[in-house]
Parts: structure tokens; C-alpha cells; sequence
């Protein structure tokens, strides 16, 4: 789909559209931006908008602070219901320097980089990402709203009605949306996106968050993507499907192959598998992020692939005569408070790492992981994700290929932030330690 700087002055004068938000994302994956009025809109377009940088997490030093927003047209939607009576648009923006080149502090501007990479060859990255999601009662508690598991379709509860609310307006702004359904957890749901280009992928997956939190507020619930909110029960992932296109060929699919994976494929799985440990931080980036990758709630901690195992990290869907262009990788591990331009950049640098360099696929493991003893593993060599935000920031201080990903800025940005998360954590006294060690020292 093309839009252009005409069609989008055309959509806002026949829907009446009175304010356009102009959004962007900071390092930490959280929707920034500023409203401007319809008649600000031409010049907007046609020169960008200036805005202080300085306070944005990620973002500009006080003294390099002016930064200009450009908002692609592509990305135009209108917010499907009012806003204090008022129609209002969204539109996501490149942000540059004021001398017009990009700014490399910009999540978008990261992914569109790592990008070019694959557009020189023809190819497209292709994305499918599974986000689930928590409805509680309000911000303040963890109350759900439901008993209900896994496909669980009877009674229409509250929560389905929001799901399927949900679902309406993203349809309505063009978002194609291919299943919902509840998730195993009480008050959990995912509603999965159909697979687009990593790009177009990574701004859904902002608007689906927007759309998902903001029709849970309009029906009185509070919708989360926290990794791990409840104790004892599973935690919301992201599963991200990927392949790779050219024109209308699927890259990763060979017929012959025992698993149909071409070699480019198997490769670029290598890659996922040898480097998953290095961007771990990017796409499980908060403390509570490790409350999930734990055994024994579904979450895949083990490093490792197959095609019918739930337990391995990284699943390859079975393969299905005819549908070619179905064929895929399955990363389980990331959580969906991840920032998907960052994330999805990392998982396309360590996928074509192992094509450049014709890493090896080792063996699939199709036995379940989860009931192997120590021994077991070891034998099978299977290594297991960082268990802390403490252990992710070392694996990806260390690592050559995410500085390269992701630049200087945000590559030493991202470890500020994470190290001063992690002391915040290490040093705060828990309800936990109140009531173990109070009573007994």
C-alpha cells in the first residue's frame, strides 16, 4: 500500500479530522509524540515539526536537544472514536537532525537501517508477532476477571466482548488481525496479527498496544503486556514468526529438506540460536522479564529448536503441502513490553550473521526439555537464556554484533538505563524478605 502526502490531506479533510497526533518511540519501546491542528498539518508534512529531545529516554543531551519529526504518510490512521468530541489521527514519525539526516537515537530509524541491508538482495523480512496480554479490574492490583484457560470459549464474558472490541477497531484502522482467543493464565488473551513486513509489523504492533490499552480503559478494565504480572501463573510472550521474501517467493521454504528449511533458513536459524543470549536484553528488557523466563510455566528458557516442542526456544511450524509461503520460524522467547523496532532489528542481525557466515543448525531437540534432568541437558549441550536483567545487561555489554545493530547511542543508552534499573531492583526490600526474614532474625 502507497499513501501519499496528498491522500493524506484528502482523508483528514473528508473525515473531518480536527488534531493529528505525531508519534514516535523512545528507546524503552513507549509511544512519545504532540498533537498539532488541521491546519498545521500542510507544513507539517512538508517541513516536519520541531521538538525538545532532551527529556525523551534515550534520546538527545541537553545540548544537542533540537530534533525535528517527519511523519511518514504511510502510516496515517484515524483513531477509530472521538477524543473530547473531536476526530483525531495518528501518523508515526522519522526523527532527524535539524540538518535533515536521521537521528540515531530513533528505534524506527535503527529498524529501517538494519533493513537495507536485506533490500540491497531483493528481500523482505517478513514479521508475525503473538502478543498477549493480561485484563485486570484496574492499575493498582492484579484482581482478574475471569477463571477461564486456554481456548476456553463458552460464556461471553467481559473479557471476550473487550478482546473482540479490540479487534473491531484495529480492523477498522486497517490493521489485519488473523485469530483471538483467551491464553492459558485467568484474565489473559492474544489477539495475533497477520505477518507483514518488519517495518510495517513493528508500527501495528505500537497501534495494537494503544488500541488494546485504550478499549480496556473505555470499558472500565486495564489492559498490561507486564511480562510476568501474576505469581504462579504462565506470563505474556510475543512469539515472533519470521521469513524471508523475495517478490513473492518464501526464502526459508524447501520441500526436500526433513524439515523444510531451505539452507538460507537453516542459517539464518543458527544465527537466532548462537547469538539469542547477546539480545536477550532488547527483547525481554525489564526486571520482570526474568519472573517469566523461568521452567514449568510454558516459557522457553532452554536454547534450542524443534518442530513439535512447545519447550524448545525456537519452533519451526509444521509444514503443510501447498502452503509454501507458510513457512517460518518461531521465536518464543521475547515479551511483548519489548520495543519492537529494537527487537526486531536484533533478531534480523543474528538471523543474517548466520547466513554470512553459514553458521551450522545443530540438531533439533523434539523431547520435552522441561522433564530432562541436569545430566540430560548436558549431554545435549543445551544452554539456557540469562536468568536475570543483571546477567542479559553482561551478555549484551559484551557483544560486537548488537553495538553494531543497534549503533553507539542507543547500544550504550539501553546499558545506562538497564544498569540503573537493575540497582533500583537490587537494593529495594521486598514484601518478600519483610515477611521471610523479619520474623526470623
Amino acid at each position: 500500500m502507497t499513501r501519499t502526502r496528498d491522500d493524506v490531506l484528502r482523508l483528514i479533510h473528508e473525515a473531518g479530522v480536527r488534531y493529528i497526533r505525531l508519534s514516535f518511540t523512545d528507546i524503552l519501546g513507549q509511544i512519545k509524540g504532540m498533537s498539532i491542528t488541521r491546519s498545521e498539518i500542510e507544513q507539517v508534512l512538508e517541513e516536519g515539526q520541531g521538538f525538545d529531545g532532551s527529556s525523551v529516554e534515550g534520546f538527545a543531551r541537553i545540548e544537542e536537544s533540537d530534533l525535528m519529526a517527519h511523519p511518514d504518510p504511510l502510516t496515517f490512521r484515524i483513531i477509530p472514536w472521538e477524543i473530547a468530541g473531536e476526530k483525531v489521527a495518528m501518523m508515526f514519525c522519522d526523527i532527524t537532525k535539524p540538518d535533515d539526516t536521521p537521528y540515531e537515537g530513533d528505534p524506527r530509524w535503527i529498524l529501517k537501517r538494519n533493513l537495507q541491508k536485506i533490500d540491497k538482495k531483493g528481500w523482505t523480512f517478513n514479521v508475525g508477532p503473538e502478543l498477549e496480554y493480561f485484563y485486570f479490574e484496574n492499575d493498582s492490583d492484579t484482581k482478574t476477571i475471569d477463571r477461564d484457560g486456554y481456548f476456553d470459549f463458552g460464556l461471553v464474558d467481559k473479557g471476550s466482548t473487550v478482546r473482540k472490541a479490540t479487534v473491531n477497531a484495529l480492523e477498522t484502522i486497517d490493521i489485519p488481525v488473523e485469530c483471538s482467543h483467551h491464553e492459558v493464565a485467568p484474565s489473559q488473551h492474544e489477539i495475533d496479527l497477520k505477518y507483514q513486513k518488519a517495518l510495517v509489523m513493528a508500527d501495528f504492533a505500537q497501534v495494537y498496544r494503544f488500541i488494546v490499552k485504550q478499549v480496556a480503559l473505555q470499558n472500565g478494565l486495564h489492559a498490561t503486556f507486564m511480562p510476568k504480572p501474576i505469581f504462579g501463573e504462565n506470563g505474556s510472550g510475543m512469539h515472533c514468526h519470521m521469513s524471508i521474501f523475495k517478490d513473492d517467493t518464501n526464502l526459508f521454504a524447501n520441500g526436500d529438506d526433513e524439515y523444510n528449511l531451505s539452507e538460507m533458513a537453516q542459517h539464518f536459524t543458527a544465527g537466532i540460536l548462537k547469538h539469542v543470549k547477546e539480545f536477550t536484553l532488547v527483547t525481554n528488557q525489564w526486571v520482570n522479564s526474568y519472573k517469566r523466563l523461568v521452567p514449568g510455566y510454558e516459557a522457553p528458557v532452554y536454547i534450542g529448536w524443534g518442530r513439535r516442542n512447545r519447550s524448545s526456544m525456537l519452533r519451526v511450524p509444521m509444514y503443510r503441502i501447498g502452503k509454501e509461503k507458510a513457512t517460518r520460524i518461531e521465536l518464543r522467547s521475547p515479551d511483548p513490553a519489548a520495543n519492537p523496532y529494537l527487537a526486531f532489528s536484533c533478531m534480523l542481525a543474528a538471523g543474517l550473521k548466520g547466513i554470512e557466515q553459514k553458521y551450522k543448525l545443530p540438531d533439533p531437540i523434539e523431547n520435552n526439555i522441561f522433564t530432562m534432568t541436569d545430566k540430560e541437558k548436558k549431554k545435549l549441550k543445551i544452554d539456557t537464556l540469562p536468568n536475570s536483567l543483571e546477567n542479559a545487561v553482561n551478555e549484551f555489554e559484551n557483544s560486537k554484533l548488537m553495538r553494531e545493530t543497534l549503533g553507539d547511542h542507543v547500544f550504550y543508552k539501553l546499558l545506562e538505563n538497564k544498569k540503573i534499573e537493575w540497582d533500583q531492583y537490587r537494593v529495594h526490600v521486598s514484601q518478600f524478605e519483610i515477611n521471610k526474614y523479619l520474623p526470623m532474625i
